[in-house]
């Protein structure tokens, strides 16, 4: 059996031992793939790995071999899943891996934006603590959690633990999504819809999937009903935000400040109006990249390939 891994740098540069897929048959590993290498790649293969490499019914239709994909991610919009089923190629993705990492990136943007970490380091850097007068100095107001609003769109996983997290900081902690009835709460969680969430929160934090529908969710209108001093979050998915209303509401002081580790386009062209927006941090897309992330992903994407050779597929989409 022939196994192609597409884009495996991203997963593996190289801290990771690919040995645990090579026990299934002949394993190849392509860092990147460019569109033109796709079918040529992976044309002898049954079994295809990718985790950005795009799967549609063309490319399906140079690939009569293909029996299963699985995606290096919990986001499986890559592929054409309908495309999948219909030629009976069963595409598997890997949910939860990431979560503890991804709700520690949450919290390490938003400690930056409320302590202004870096243009204090960065102060201190240039010696301004040096030539300081007093012992302390800060740089504009520090905001202490305790007592905010932090609103969550998307209660799922990550959602779920980012609210715990909320909480022993001693933040109320409000949520909206499709399935949540305003009102309602899940201990100490409140449920509310998404523009009364908007409208309270002190921090607004995107953890929902990217759909047809919420595309650009975040927008001139939504930003307009956030307070001043709010802070939005995204590590979700780019497409949520409308980019130029978002920057054109940091730059004017409409919102107080961003932590973003997704954009619209990855890797981002250099005028995106978010590079260089007013007290904006984007990070990367790296919130899944720690080493314990990466080796749950890879040992769960094993265990996908496992189950699906024993005819007990799981994790499939």
């Amino acid at each position: 059996m022939n196994i192609t891994i597409l884009d495996g740098h991203a997963l593996n540069p190289g801290d990771l031992d690919w040995s645990c897929l090579e026990q299934f048959g002949n394993l190849m590993v392509y860092p990147r793939s460019e569109p033109e290498l796709v079918v040529e790649r992976a044309a002898d293969s049954e079994i295809i790995f990718t985790n950005k490499v795009i799967f549609n019914e063309a490319v399906f239709a140079q690939l009569p071999k293909l029996k299963y994909i699985g995606v290096f991610a919990t986001g499986y919009n890559v592929v054409d899943v309908d495309a999948a089923r219909r030629r009976q190629i069963t595409v598997t993705n890997i949910p939860k891996y990431s979560t503890d990492s991804v709700v520690q990136l949450t919290f390490a943007h938003l400690l930056n934006l409320t302590f202004k970490l870096s243009e204090h380091t960065e102060s201190v850097r240039n010696g301004d603590w040096s030539r300081c007068t007093d012992f302390c100095y800060w740089n504009g107001s520090l905001i202490e959690l305790t007592g905010k609003t932090f609103g969550i769109v998307g209660y799922g996983t990550i959602g779920r633990e980012v609210a715990k997290i909320a909480q022993v900081f001693g933040m109320k902690v409000v949520a909206s999504g499709p399935r949540l009835h305003p009102g309602v709460k899940d201990g100490m969680v409140g449920f509310a819809n998404f523009d009364d969430l908007l409208t309270v929160s002190d921090v607004v934090s995107l953890h929902c999937p990217l759909k047809d529908d919420n595309r650009g969710m975040i927008g001139a209108a939504q930003l307009a009903k956030m307070k001043p001093t709010a802070f939005l979050l995204n590590l979700s998915r780019g497409p949520l935000l409308d980019e130029a209303a978002v920057a054109d509401a940091l730059n004017s002081g409409r919102i107080a400040g961003a932590g973003l580790d997704v954009l619209s386009t990855e890797p981002p062209s250099p005028d995106n109006p978010l590079i260089g927006a007013k007290n904006c941090f984007i990070t990367p897309h790296y919130a899944w990249g720690t080493l314990a992330a990466r080796q749950r992903l890879l040992q769960i994407a094993v265990e996908n390939l496992q189950a699906f050779l024993d005819g007990k597929p799981q994790n499939v989409v």
